[in-house]
């Protein structure tokens, strides 16, 4: 376990002053950008490691497997905020509304409306991102660029969801550098919504992982997920 401590602090420090280093290197302050804990594959005893480091906000993909952490008795009582960053289906938001302080990965019309319903059902209210789909890649949910403002009239309509601002992904490049238009492109996006909705309310902008986040910082990325620079290479076979 101490050999486990080592790793993570030595991790967490090293990614942390990255983050720092690419922040300044844009001109940006360093309270500007939020990191993000991927921990998913990962169990609560490494959150509880890096919780105790200083860590607050931890990102997971899979429902079931963010039940079970935060029903985990190693994390109770903690001031953890957890988002789920992973693609989300309509059967599955009764389980996360109302439970997770962000949903990253709005992806659909259909699963606003069923957000929305699922609150009225559990009286709660829910910050959601919408996902921008911006390489309009076909292995990837999102919205288009061009129907993000019906995805947006859509929460407008929902009196129970708060639209906190977006989230993207970039394809996967070789080289990270290349993946800067698309996160440029999705922060045009996120400052129309900005001038729209107020700079006040919308908030997030959710770009950029272990491989491309120096990009996505400076494209102007609020919140960074970051989580095999962390915890290591994963191993899915778990």
């Amino acid at each position: 376990m101490e050999i486990r401590k080592n790793e993570l602090a030595a991790n967490l420090a090293r990614v942390k002053a990255e983050i720092t280093e690419h922040v300044l290197a844009a001109g940006r302050s360093s309270e500007e950008v939020e990191l993000v804990a991927v921990s998913k594959t990962y169990p609560a005893s490494d959150i509880l490691i890096l919780y105790e480091l200083g860590q607050r906000t931890f990102g997971e993909n899979r429902v079931q497997e963010l039940e079970a952490k935060m029903a985990d008795p190693l994390l109770q009582g903690l001031d953890i905020n957890w988002h789920l960053i992973g693609s989300l289906q309509t059967n599955k938001a009764k389980y996360v509304v109302g439970q997770v302080d962000l949903i990253h990965s709005v992806h659909s019309l259909k699963l606003i409306r069923e957000l929305e319903r699922q609150c009225v059902r559990k009286d709660c209210e829910q910050a959601i991102l919408l996902q921008v789909n911006i390489a309009k890649e076909a292995s990837k949910k999102g919205f288009a660029k061009e129907e993000l403002d019906s995805a947006v009239a859509a929460v407008k309509d929902c009196p129970h969801l708060h639209l906190r601002g977006l989230m993207c992904m970039a394809p996967f490049f070789e080289d990270p550098v290349a993946a800067y238009p698309v996160f440029a492109a999705c922060q045009d996006e996120f400052k129309h919504l900005q001038v729209e909705l107020g700079a006040d309310k919308i908030k997030v902008l959710s770009m950029g992982m272990s491989h491309d986040y120096p990009q996505a910082i400076k494209a102007g990325a609020t919140h960074v997920r970051i989580g095999s620079s962390i915890f290591g290479a994963r191993d899915y076979s778990r």
